[in-house]
C-alpha cells in the first residue's frame, strides 16, 4: 500500500473509532502441529490454507510481526490488519504500518521513543498435543540472525479450555543436576529416532485460570491446553526434542531454525543458548508460575461492577490483564499504556464499537471482538457496557514493556 494512502486510512480508523482501531482475526498454521480445534475456526477451516502448509492451530493478535514458517510463509503471515468502514466498503491497512504512520498517537510516545515500533504481540496456541522441547533465544543469540530475542508466556483461559487436549501437562526446564554431556548426547542423537530429552526434565500439569513466564533460553514442551500467549515481538526458536507427542518426526532444519550459518552442526552452539541457571533452577515453579492477581482489592472492584486481574506480570518485555465486566454493568476503564485485547466471553459496547464473542468464525471472515487501544485512549479511560442479564464481559488485554501499572 503506498504510503500517503496507508498514512490516510491509519489516520481515518484511528478518528473513526476515536483513539481504539478494529483489527481483523489473524490466522497462522504451524506445520507440526495438530490443531486443537478450539480457536473457533468452522470446523472446514483448520486447513483452510492448504495441507502442505499445515492446521491452523495460531491466531495472533496486534502483531506486527511476521510469522516465520519456512519457504512457504504467505505475504503478510502474522501481520494484523486494521479494519475501516468507508462509505460502506470495508477497507485495511497493516497494524504495522499504521504504528510507523501514527507513532506516539497510537502506541505512545514513551513506547515509540524507545522502541520505534509496537514490541510485542499476543497468541493462541492451540494445539491437541505437546509440543517438542524447544527454546528461544535471548537478545544476543537471536541477534546473530538480525532478530530479537523471545521471552513469553502462558495463560490458560478458561472460556477456551472445556477439553485440554491429549496432554495437558508442560516440561519447563532441566532437572536440577543436569548436565552439559546430557544434553548434548540428546542433541547429537537427534536424527536417530526419540532423542528423549524430556527424560532429562519435569512436568507441570496445566491449571485452567493459571499461567506461567519463560524467559528466553529456557526449554519447553508446551501441553495440549489452549494457550493465550503475550510475547515480544519475534518467531525465533529451535527445536531440541526430535519427535512431537513420540510419533510425529521434527524436521532436522528446525533443531537448526535461527541458527547463524556458519554455526549450522555445532551442537556446542545449541548447548551454549540454553540458560543454564534458569533452567536448572530447583524452584522452577515458584519463580515462574502465574496465578491471577487483582489489580485493586476484589470487593471495591465487585462494587463497581468489573474485576480487573493480573494474569501475565513477570517479564518487563510486556504484561497482560484479564477484564471482567459484571452483567448489566457501565464501567470506565483506565489503563496508563496501550494495549491490545480479545474477546472471551460476552457481548456490549468499547468506546463507540460493539464488540461480541463470536461462536464460529469462517476463514477470512471479519469480527468484532479484536480492538486495539492507543495510549491516549487508554489514559482517557475506555467506556464498556454490558446490557446482559446474566452473562460477564471477559477480555484479555495485551500491554508492551514496562507497564508503568504494573506495581506488583
Amino acid at each position: 500500500m503506498a504510503k500517503a494512502s496507508a498514512a490516510k486510512l491509519a489516520q481515518s480508523a484511528l478518528e473513526q473509532g476515536a483513539g481504539i482501531v478494529r483489527l481483523a482475526p489473524n490466522w497462522v498454521p504451524r506445520s507440526f502441529c495438530v490443531p486443537g480445534r478450539r480457536i473457533k475456526l468452522h470446523p472446514d477451516d483448520y486447513y483452510a490454507m492448504g495441507g502442505e502448509r499445515g492446521g491452523i492451530d495460531e491466531r495472533w493478535f496486534s502483531s506486527t510481526t511476521p510469522a516465520d514458517n519456512g519457504p512457504l510463509t504467505s505475504e503478510n503471515e502474522g501481520l494484523s490488519f486494521i479494519v475501516f468502514e468507508d462509505g460502506g466498503q470495508t477497507k485495511k491497512v497493516l497494524l504495522a504500518e499504521a504504528v510507523q504512520e501514527l507513532k506516539a498517537a497510537l502506541v505512545g510516545a514513551r513506547l515509540w521513543d524507545a522502541y520505534k515500533c509496537w514490541p510485542m504481540y499476543s497468541k493462541f496456541f492451540d494445539n491437541k498435543w505437546a509440543l517438542p522441547h524447544h527454546i528461544h533465544h535471548d537478545d544476543a543469540f537471536a541477534g546473530l540472525t538480525g532478530q530479537m530475542g523471545k521471552p513469553e508466556a502462558y495463560y490458560f483461559p478458561p472460556q477456551a479450555n472445556n477439553y485440554g487436549g491429549e496432554y495437558p501437562y508442560t516440561f519447563f526446564g532441566l532437572e536440577p543436576g543436569t548436565t552439559r554431556d546430557e544434553v548434548r548426547k540428546c542433541l547429537e542423537d537427534f536424527e536417530k529416532g526419540d532423542n528423549k530429552l524430556t527424560s532429562l526434565s519435569k512436568a507441570y500439569r496445566l491449571d485452567v485460570g493459571t499461567g506461567w513466564d519463560v524467559p528466553p533460553g529456557v526449554l519447553h514442551a508446551p501441553g495440549s491446553m489452549c494457550t493465550y500467549e503475550p510475547q515480544k515481538a519475534s518467531d525465533v526458536f529451535a527445536m531440541y526434542e526430535s519427535l512431537s507427542s513420540g510419533d510425529t518426526v521434527v524436521p532436522k532444519a528446525l533443531l537448526w531454525k535461527d541458527t547463524p550459518k556458519d554455526k549450522v552442526g555445532r551442537v556446542e552452539h545449541l548447548l551454549d543458548v540454553i540458560d543454564w541457571d534458569l533452567n536448572v533452577d530447583p524452584n522452577f515453579r515458584a519463580n515462574r508460575f502465574m496465578a491471577p492477581r487483582p489489580v485493586e482489592p476484589m470487593d471495591a472492584m465487585m462494587k463497581q461492577g468489573y474485576i480487573d486481574q493480573w494474569i501475565c506480570y513477570r517479564s518487563a518485555a510486556f504484561s497482560a490483564k484479564e477484564l471482567t465486566v459484571l452483567p448489566g454493568a457501565t464501567v470506565t476503564i483506565k489503563d496508563s499504556a496501550a494495549y491490545g485485547l480479545i474477546m472471551m466471553q460476552g457481548h456490549g459496547t468499547l468506546g463507540v464499537w460493539d464488540i461480541e464473542t463470536p461462536t464460529m468464525i469462517r476463514y477470512g471472515q471479519l469480527t468484532h471482538d479484536e480492538y486495539f487501544v492507543s495510549e491516549a485512549a487508554a489514559q482517557a479511560g475506555v467506556k464498556i457496557s454490558n446490557p446482559s442479564k446474566s452473562d460477564p464481559i471477559v477480555m484479555l488485554k495485551h500491554f508492551g514493556p514496562a507497564n508503568p501499572d504494573l506495581k506488583l
